[in-house]
């Protein structure tokens, strides 16, 4: 098996568990499964933040929150330590997964861990590829999410979660999210965000 056989073939094994997720999302009006959704938004962010990125990267970039419906928010107490013990947990899932299906497609360990350490985020501070997936998380928040949770949550509030965002971004993403197609409510609170002491 050919490196483009196997990256085909982890792509489509990744895609095909992505498939099941029970909650679907409609943007620029097409519905499919929400990580499908998802996993494929991120690809396209990485490819056009990174145009010569790693197969490692692509890869991580789609099986980011692969399978991520089955650890439920709710299954966590609502306080701060309960959200990081399910993100902690949502990593661990999501790259045991990926690293299962990058196995079944014939990759060795090597890339299999490099996967799994940039779905960790490791090393985020010195590894420009979890910077990449990074801005493309952060992208896809400002233009899948922001909307529905600012009708959600206060704005003092919305802004500050913006501020956060905004904090984990690269210029370059910056230049990019400023181009999103918002709608007049999301675009007024990133430039409240934005121009706020």
């Amino acid at each position: 098996m050919t490196k483009s056989d196997q990256f085909r073939s982890a792509i489509e094994l990744i895609d095909a568990a992505n498939a099941k997720d029970p909650e679907t999302i409609t943007v620029d009006g097409v519905t499919l499964p929400k990580e499908t959704t998802h996993a494929v938004l991120l690809t396209e962010w990485v490819e056009r933040l990174s145009p010569d990125a790693s197969d490692e990267l692509l890869l991580a970039a789609r099986a980011m929150h692969i399978e991520r419906w089955k650890i439920e928010r709710a299954a966590y107490s609502a306080d701060r330590s309960g959200y990081l013990r399910w993100r902690t947990d949502l990593k661990k899932l999501h790259s045991e997964a990926a690293g299962q299906l990058m196995a079944r497609a014939g990759y060795e360990s090597t890339a299999i861990e490099r996967v799994q350490k940039l779905i960790s985020k490791s090393n985020a501070q010195h590894d420009a590829e979890v910077q990449t997936l990074e801005d493309g998380l952060c992208l896809i928040f400002l233009q899948t999410q922001l909307r529905a949770l600012a009708a959600r949550v206060d704005e003092a509030k919305m802004i500050a979660i913006l501020r956060k965002s905004w904090a984990k971004m690269s210029p370059a993403a910056h230049d990019l999210a400023l181009e999103l197609p918002l709608d007049d409510n999301s675009r007024a609170l990133v430039g409240r965000a934005l121009s706020s002491d």
